[in-house]
């Protein structure tokens, strides 16, 4: 991937003692739920203790707990982590992503786009409106004619936003170099 992670991270995960004890437990009950440890991305944006819960709480509201469904969030954070060459993203959503009903088939067709054969209908335009709130930072008219009746106007916001914080979240780790979790 374009953005893999070279050499080490460029700011390290915290410690209890450098992201606090409320992130910290943040952080392990996240791990707790992923069924892993605390997730480097959590103890390394943690170290900005203020910032990183009121980013949680936003990401939270889009992953798990927002309106569209889970396999669909799953596919456009997949196809937001290929676009950007974030392998951190593609690693842990790609977990995520088989836990929400996503076949392999559909992980690995995740990288050839919307035109790939076998996608529904719904699921080729979440890729294709993906790619281009990506590219173009708005959806053309012919994507949104596509998308309108498959999604309620909450589905549609929703979208946007969960493509746009991910490609902003992909920017974070890959430039702060957070490491894949093991």
């Amino acid at each position: 991937m374009a953005g893999a992670v070279a050499g080490g991270p460029r700011i390290p995960p915290g410690s209890r003692r450098e992201i606090g004890p409320v992130n910290a437990v943040i952080a392990r009950a996240i791990g707790l739920a992923t069924r892993s440890g605390p997730p480097n991305v959590f103890t390394t944006l943690a170290r900005h203790r203020r910032l990183f819960r009121r980013w949680l709480r936003f990401a939270g509201a889009l992953m798990p707990g927002g309106r569209l469904p889970r396999k669909d969030t799953e596919l456009v954070i997949l196809r937001v982590a290929h676009a950007t060459g974030c392998d951190y993203e593609w690693h842990h959503h790609e977990r995520l992503g088989r836990r929400a009903g996503l076949s392999q088939q559909e992980i690995e067709r995740v990288r050839e786009g919307a035109a790939a054969a076998g996608w529904s209908e719904r699921q080729s335009a979440l890729v294709r409106a993906t790619d281009e709130l990506l590219a173009e930072r708005t959806l053309s008219d012919a994507v949104w004619d596509q998308l309108r009746p498959l999604l309620s106007d909450e589905e549609l916001i929703e979208l946007c936003m969960l493509a746009g914080h991910y490609g902003m979240l992909a920017g974070t780790l890959n430039a702060l170099r957070v490491q894949v979790d093991t």
